[in-house]
């Protein structure tokens, strides 16, 4: 049920219309980071949001998640997929907001801005309905920023905008534009070559810096840098399509020492992240600063053990004193312990006295976020075996007890186990939760697996590696795969895969940018031999390489 479906249906048209509220809010030129705060604080908040484009329908959803979101009504096109009009659009508006709700009218850019904004808004004054404008970003600016292309400088502090769309590129003196100030043209891609002549016959010079950018802000972003004189034929080689802005001007020049965001190491790259649903977003979050487009499955659920009367009881012992260790393998845990814990209307205070284990220092942290503090963390590698090598002997005249609670995965290996043995201790091994294989993904993303459609993919575990291989089959030869540790890479190659990136530390941000060094050193080497940049997608081997940059 959606918020728009609880309006009071008891209030009359004029008390509706009084209610009535419509703001009007620019979404940016595509990249979502780019919302404003309070953009995102309306989009919360509102009962009814008309889009523009699917794309509106996807960032509502992300951002409000749910059935209980707002209700989304397309302001876009009509019933029969033609673009609605701007008066049609402004329908849409008033009709809504005479519900008496809450309206957000998500527009791209920003609302008064080449944008039906005004004709919308001028409706509701006229009805008699209040309404706020809340700006957005331009894509005037935004596109050519996301270029590398300052639209001024010290040097040159004019701009021109101009719309050159079919009918409006004919009617365009572009002998007024034939000095230097810098020119951003919307809507020019198919008008290039009729305004690139037009401007050089009005007196711009033939080597006028010209660059054009089409989806900008996007991970598609795509930019050609060419000169009045050999635009046309470098857009046609480089298949420009709209949306594109256009800059003609030296500022263009800057381009090369500017460009941020195409050239980011994994620009483009469409990465597979195999992993936990609740345990991808920092993943993905990382991918996405270095320029990815990161494609998350779940391969696994963590689950509660089938039988908790063992866990229920090594927590009774742990209260009572049974133990002199506890061991945590993993955050997941962690979690689990903790669950457990208030289950039962426990809290930290029952650790007293206990010493505690981390296999690693992001485990560490879990523990540290319940308020402890974690005795024994391994020193170098961070692993069971890593863990090993720093565990203390059982010595019976300082250790008052021998025992040690091993909270762990159902599938854990049994190195661990062994190993506190070996040095003297006793262990309950205990199941605290269980690693279930996720469903398969849907057919398109099996074909995409299989195909080499991604450019990468991150194993953060050796369970992800056996799953993902399991429900989707092997990734193509042409994926860089890239892991967490030296037991996922053994995994790995099991499966017959070859690793090009490991992470020298088992952290996931580590592994990131273990993975974007790789992509930074693959785009030079492209760069040097004179080659075009491509993604690892864009070059399909017949066998894999056996080279490895671990």
């Amino acid at each position: 049920m959606t918020r728009a479906t609880t309006a009071d249906a008891s209030l009359t048209a004029a008390e509706r219309v009084a209610r009535a509220w419509v703001s009007f809010v620019g979404s940016g030129p595509g990249d979502p980071d780019l919302l404003t705060v309070r953009a995102v604080e309306l989009l919360r908040r509102a009962d009814v949001v008309i889009t523009e484009s699917p794309e509106h329908t996807e960032l509502v959803r992300a951002l409000v998640p749910g059935e209980a979101g707002p209700e989304l009504v397309d302001g876009g096109f009509g019933e029969d997929g033609q673009p609605l009009t701007h008066a049609a659009r402004a329908k849409v508006v008033v009709k809504q907001a005479k519900r008496g709700l809450h309206v957000v009218r998500l527009l791209t850019g920003d609302p008064f801005l080449y944008a039906s904004g005004p004709e919308e808004a001028q409706a509701c004054a006229k009805g008699g309905i209040g309404f706020e404008i809340v700006p957005g970003v331009s894509s005037v600016a935004a596109v050519p920023a996301y270029a590398g292309i300052p639209l001024t400088t010290k040097d040159h502090r004019e701009i021109t905008v101009i719309t050159c769309g079919d009918a409006a590129a004919s009617r365009i003196d572009w002998a007024r534009h034939a000095g230097d100030d810098t020119l951003v043209l919307l809507s020019a891609v198919g008008q290039i070559g009729d305004i690139a002549a037009a401007l050089m016959a009005a007196g711009r010079p033939a080597d006028t810096p010209v660059a054009m950018t089409r989806v900008g802000t996007s991970t598609e972003q795509q930019s050609v840098a060419s000169t009045l004189e050999h635009i046309v034929a470098d857009a046609r080689a480089a298949r420009m399509s709209p949306p594109a802005i256009t800059v003609i001007g030296h500022v263009v020049d800057l381009r090369t020492t500017l460009s941020w965001f195409e050239t980011k190491p994994l620009f483009g790259w469409k990465v597979l992240v195999p992993r936990t649903k609740d345990q991808a977003a920092s993943l993905s979050l990382g991918l996405r600063g270095h320029g990815a487009v990161p494609v998350e499955v779940p391969t696994i659920s963590v689950e509660p053990p089938r039988n908790p009367q063992q866990m229920d009881k090594a927590v009774r012992g742990l209260v009572e004193g049974r133990y002199e260790w506890i061991a945590f393998t993993s955050v997941n845990a962690v979690k689990a312990v903790r669950e457990k814990f208030e289950e039962y209307g426990l809290d930290a205070r029952a650790f007293s006295g206990l010493k505690i284990a981390a296999v690693g220092e992001k485990t560490a942290a879990a523990i540290a976020d319940w308020g402890l503090r974690a005795d024994l963390v391994p020193s170098g590698e961070q692993s069971a075996a890593g863990l090993l090598a720093d565990w203390p002997e059982y010595d019976e005249l300082l250790d008052p007890i021998n025992r040690v609670f091993l909270p762990r995965a159902d599938i854990a290996t049994e190195t661990l186990v062994a190993g506190l043995i070996e040095l003297g201790w006793e262990c309950d091994d205990v199941t605290a939760y269980r690693t279930v294989r996720a469903a398969p993904p849907p057919a398109p993303v099996r074909d995409a697996i299989k195909t080499g459609k991604f450019d990468a993919v991150v194993f953060t575990s050796s369970s992800t590696v056996r799953n993902l291989v399991g429900i989707a089959g092997k990734p193509h030869p042409s994926t860089v795969i890239a892991v967490i540790g030296p037991a996922t890479a053994k995994t790995a190659e099991e499966h017959g895969l070859r690793v090009d990136v490991m992470a020298p530390k088992p952290d996931v941000e580590v592994l990131v940018d273990a993975l974007a060094d790789f992509g930074a050193a693959r785009r030079s080497a492209l760069v040097e031999a004179g080659e075009p940049v491509t993604k690892p997608s864009d070059r399909k081997p017949s066998s894999r390489r056996r080279a490895s940059s671990r």
